[in-house]
């Protein structure tokens, strides 16, 4: 296992070196582009453990995605379960190496790869206390992966919320991105704004106007009953949400298109390239109305040159069965219509 691991990164490394000059000469709009169709990982490295929660990643999961048509992946990570508690808070070599390999799966299929901080829940209930640990990890990671390719994104942290409030949210970013930068000048940093990464929430987010090579992110859900009618972890309020449906009324389609409308305009103003980093509706609706809800998100986005991943590969709003080993082709095709 470590003999592959050490000769697939030693090939990474090696584009690294013919390809670095030409990273040089990017800015954010190019590396967005890039992104393009995306798939979220999740469910694995964002667990607790991976695993727990049905998916470890396997070798397949990156060809099947990248001969789908995907051009990139959003590699959630739990990184806060895999480092000490104390300082220097050292992240675990062995889940260093897991990811590792997972980001140079990623590259190897000519994927563009996405890493974040994903499920730091102690951050968001108490800030002030996991401040330093937050902008450790972030010195760790940014040392660690310096030399790779333009094409591995960072993805400051995923969903910021609760008492990490826009204020406070504003501040740990630019701490951050300070660090990032020490020693990945012009690696693409994706950030989006706090409250979830809302999309009503961009007019609050407060990013450095020098650093032209941030990508802003935001999530989409709405309406978020019909998204996640019966998901458990919202709460029992989701089950009187079952057997809602989206049916494409011009209504719908208009309390969408408004709210991409809106955020094509903070982003214009702003001169800042979008990503949505997630979107998806859970396998409890019908898939008629999954079908229909999921392309007309995709099409409203790409309309406005906003790249896009949806949420997510295999499990509960998956596009994968693991067990047939076969894509669900209706859902499949309203994200890849030309395939």
């Amino acid at each position: 296992m470590r003999t592959l691991l050490f000769c697939l990164t030693a090939t990474v490394l090696l584009i690294t070196s013919s390809l670095i000059a030409d990273d040089q000469k990017h800015d954010a709009y190019h590396w967005n582009s890039l992104i393009g169709k995306g798939l979220n990982l999740g469910n694995a490295l964002d667990a607790p453990k991976e695993g727990a929660w049905g998916v470890t990643l396997e070798k397949e999961y990156f060809d099947l995605i990248a001969k789908a048509g995907f051009d990139s992946v959003r590699i959630p990570v739990r990184w806060s379960a895999h480092a000490a508690a104390s300082a220097p808070y050292s992240i675990d070599k062995n889940f260093l190496e897991r990811v590792d390999w997972a980001i140079n799966q990623a590259l190897s299929h000519k994927l563009v790869a996405i890493i974040n901080i994903h499920h730091y829940d102690e951050i968001f209930t108490s800030p002030e206390n996991h401040k330093i640990r937050f902008l450790a990890l972030w010195e760790q990671l940014a040392q660690r992966y310096k030399d790779y390719p333009g094409t591995l994104y960072f993805e400051i942290l995923n969903e910021p919320h609760n008492k990490l409030t826009s204020e406070l949210w504003n501040q740990y970013l630019k701490e951050a991105l300070s660090i990032i930068r020490k020693s990945n000048p012009k690696r693409a940093v994706v950030l989006g704004p706090a409250q979830w990464n809302n999309i009503s929430q961009l007019k609050n987010l407060e990013l450095p106007d020098e650093d032209k090579n941030l990508i802003v992110t935001f999530h989409y859900y709405q309406p978020f009953k019909f998204t996640h009618q019966g998901a458990t972890w919202v709460g029992n309020q989701s089950k009187a949400w079952l057997g809602t449906q989206w049916t494409g009324s011009e209504q719908e389609k208009n309390e969408i298109t408004a709210h991409f409308n809106e955020a094509r305009q903070w982003a214009k103003s702003h001169g800042r390239p979008l990503y949505m980093g997630e979107f998806g509706a859970y396998s409890k609706a019908d898939t008629a109305s999954r079908v229909r809800w999921m392309s007309f998100v995709r099409s409203e986005a790409e309309k406005k040159n906003i790249s896009w991943a949806y949420w997510e590969f295999c499990s509960g709003f998956g596009l994968y069965d693991r067990g047939s080993k076969k894509w669900n082709r209706k859902l499949l095709n309203s994200l890849l219509p030309e395939n």
